[in-house]
């Protein structure tokens, strides 16, 4: 495919998640009847797509309007590149633009150039002062590429060696001392050696820095509560010297685990809600939350337009719950640690004053947050507050 055809691709794309299609439906509907794309073409639609998806306000306001097409006239201005050659009319490429779409389009101002629903911006400025319009224009941009090294199978410059024999270059990550920065070859990591045998996993610098940040000892039992795919329970586990339970309320989220830990060299069990009362208590209780996301949109940019305040505020009562059914599951003197990957007050030192009021014989005993910034050395967002009783 030529460039302007992959705009075109991406235009068709945008025009279908408009009428109500899902971002990965879509493109895997486009793929299905685009037999003749190749990986790399797939993979430079598809970025096409995430990109306009994390800045749809900015790009439309350049583009004039919020089609498929005249975003991505906005995504073209915003990189300055020239319009002519991409809307030529050439086979497969978009038509030529009109007189009206050449007048269309201004610069975006306020929330547009934020790139961030209307009501959502005051609520950023509460949460994080001074740093929300860093946060917020950090989300616009693609997130780096990180993994974290099994140190059960090596270090961190044997990983790197490792995976330069696969064709992927990375450096060392500042924020974990497991964590390694993708700069060149990401594509390939899932098809090398250093991933198929276990010696690093796809895991964001913050998320290993915030397992890090858990007080955990050998000879703990640990419970992962709101487990999902298990990416924290994995790094929990190469530690050492622990015995790790994941669990979480739709088990379907944990079928991948039992394969990558195996991969991993890791020991996990599983557990349904119903056993966790006879498997503990536990002396370390993770809670890492569902939440808006706020902190990783750039993973997952559908979900900075779909969240709502009431959606939010269904999430601070979902986690609210949470932390309430995880405290008899705490051993005395145990711990209760909670964790978003949200930079949204509500979400943590909101949630967290409100558990207190409730529990009043518990005590923070450390709170840590990770800001979203940007580059292959930024992080996502996170919060992590560790809990214990008083007594």
């Amino acid at each position: 495919m030529t460039p302007a055809a992959r705009v075109q691709a991406a235009i068709e794309v945008l025009d279908r998640i408009g009428s109500g299609a899902a971002t990965e439906q879509a493109l895997t509907a486009w793929a299905r009847g685009a037999r003749y794309a190749g990986s790399k073409d797939r993979a430079a639609v598809r970025d096409h797509v995430f990109g306009a998806i994390r800045c749809r306000r900015s790009f439309a306001a350049l583009g004039g309007g919020t089609d498929g097409r005249s975003i991505m006239i906005g995504a073209l201005r915003a990189a300055g590149l020239p319009l002519d050659e991409m809307f030529s009319g050439a086979p497969h490429a978009p038509a030529p633009l009109s007189a009206a779409e050449r007048a269309a389009g201004h610069a975006p101002e306020g929330t547009d150039r934020l790139d961030l629903p209307d009501w959502l911006w005051p609520l950023f400025q509460e949460s994080l002062g001074d740093a929300a319009e860093p946060a917020a224009l950090a989300l616009r941009g693609r997130a780096g590429v990180h993994l974290r090294v099994n140190t059960a199978c090596g270090d961190r410059d044997s990983a790197i060696a490792r995976l330069a024999e696969d064709g992927v270059t990375a450096q060392p990550h500042p924020a974990a001392t497991t964590a390694l920065a993708v700069t060149e070859g990401a594509r390939r990591i899932r098809q090398g050696r250093a991933y198929a045998e276990g010696l690093v996993e796809l895991q964001d610098a913050a998320s290993q820095a915030l397992v890090e940040a858990l007080p955990l000892r050998p000879g703990q039992s640990v419970l992962d509560y709101c487990a999902g795919g298990g990416g924290k329970a994995l790094a929990m586990a190469a530690t050492g010297g622990l015995t790790i339970t994941a669990h979480d309320a739709d088990p379907r989220r944990m079928r991948d685990l039992p394969a990558r830990a195996d991969r991993a060299g890791a020991a996990i069990g599983l557990a349904e809600t119903g056993s966790l009362a006879d498997l503990g208590p536990f002396d370390l209780v993770l809670c890492d939350a569902p939440c808006s996301g706020s902190g990783s949109w750039r993973r997952a940019p559908d979900a900075k337009w779909d969240l709502t305040p009431d959606r939010l505020d269904d999430l601070c009562a979902l986690q609210a719950e949470i932390l309430d059914a995880a405290v008899p599951l705490v051993a005395p003197g145990g711990v209760l640690a909670y964790a978003t990957c949200s930079v949204l007050r509500p979400e943590n030192g909101d949630q967290i004053a409100g558990f207190l009021v409730r529990h009043g014989d518990w005590s923070v005993q450390s709170t840590r947050d990770w800001p979203v910034t940007e580059g292959d050395l930024g992080t996502d967002g996170f919060h992590l507050s560790v809990l214990t009783r008083k007594s």
